[in-house]
């Protein structure tokens, strides 16, 4: 599958009595859809998957692929501490066509901080921290093997905040044929660059279209029901058997080439795109675009034509809108889709909406960037 372009990390709408709003999620995809993004993020770090049950999140993942344009990518977010759970909702995110599915693994336990560290110096301190987490980030490595062992869609890996996956761990898993990317949502263009270069030896062949845009699991589906050609007896509509009968209109055939492509890099952070872009990243997926598709589109885009100064002046114009909104977590970013006329509504507890500082500062940054 190949993951160029801008991929849209949806929200997950609720309605005022905390049900999920699948009305106007279906609305939200259709809109999306029109946009030049390459593909959606369905129930990714933002769109709160986990707080959602299995029967929602399965609600969530068939409204999505039904409302989403058959040409965009689909990604299912696969939030789930264990290998069965994940595997389980693996299954019906294949049985709807999805393209891959996004895995962030087990999260690491919380309390790291034992009887024996409190009389430690500060340094100290860090130091045994930064062991044990890199010790458990390590151990999490035959969950994701074990996952893309056993699943029928590839797996783009997660690594953000509080489930961090160190550049070396992610290029040691880039050599599973089922794990084709990651999504960084906190790295910068270092690590996009050193990855890069740590799996330059691993190259796949991907299925793409004659203008080599990626080719979806729902075009081949569309593809394949495409009606057989139906003729008709001469006779039967002149009562004359020499006239010629002719084939119905079908619609134009699906035409498809390879493309080599290596381990892939979306971009999560949504301050540093252009500089991930730059050292080796093939792709964008910043929360803000939930937000602002186009405006976060257009530095990819700018990137893509090579014309430094304008990507860096459309970088420069999200950036604090983009920092505000995501640091204000699932409520940040669901005000501001709101003021773009994307139906995001308020977060499940335990997060918050923004209050009205936070809700004007929002409007101001939000206000040249309507779409």
């Amino acid at each position: 599958m190949l993951l160029e372009g801008l991929h849209i990390p949806l929200t997950t709408p609720f309605n005022a009595d905390g049900r999920v709003a699948l009305d106007k999620l279906d609305r939200n995809v259709a809109r999306y859809s029109k946009t030049p993004a390459a593909g959606l993020i369905v129930l990714g770090p933002s769109g709160e998957p986990t707080l959602l049950s299995d029967d929602e999140t399965r609600d969530v993942l068939r409204t999505a692929a039904e409302a989403a344009a058959p040409e965009k990518i689909l990604i299912a977010g696969i939030a789930r501490d264990s290998v069965r759970s994940v595997l389980a909702l693996v299954d019906v995110a294949a049985e709807l066509h999805y393209d891959a599915i996004l895995v962030g693994g087990s999260a690491l336990d919380p309390s790291l901080i034992s009887e024996g560290l409190k009389d430690k110096k500060e340094e100290e301190i860090r130091s045994v921290l930064i062991n044990r987490i890199e010790k458990r980030a390590h151990l999490r490595l035959p969950f994701f093997r074990v996952i893309a062992d056993r699943s029928p869609l590839p797996i783009v890996l997660l690594s953000r905040p509080g489930r961090a996956m160190t550049a070396g761990d992610a290029s040691e898993l880039a050599t599973h044929p089922n794990i084709i990317g990651i999504v960084d949502t906190h790295g910068r263009g270092e690590q996009a660059g050193w990855l890069t270069e740590q799996t330059a030896s691993i190259q796949r062949e991907v299925t793409v279209t004659s203008n080599f845009a990626a080719v979806t699991a729902r075009m081949k589906l569309a593809a394949e029901a495409a009606p057989a050609p139906a003729f008709l007896s001469a006779a039967s509509l002149t009562g004359s058997a020499s006239a010629i009968a002719e084939p119905p209109a079908l619609a134009p055939a699906l035409r498809t080439r390879t493309k080599a492509v290596g381990f892939q890099i979306l971009s999560g952070n949504s301050g540093s795109l252009l500089d991930a872009l730059n050292a080796g990243a093939t792709g964008i997926a910043p929360a803000f675009a939930a937000c602002a598709p186009q405006a976060c589109y257009e530095v990819y885009a700018a990137w893509k034509d090579g014309d430094v100064a304008l990507a860096e002046e459309k970088q420069a114009r999200i950036r604090d809108a983009a920092a505000l909104a995501e640091s204000l977590g699932p409520g940040g970013l669901k005000y501001a889709c709101d003021l773009n006329g994307y139906a995001a509504g308020l977060p499940r507890l335990p997060h918050f909406p923004p209050d009205a500082a936070q809700r004007a500062a929002l409007e101001a940054l939000m206000h040249p960037l309507r779409n």
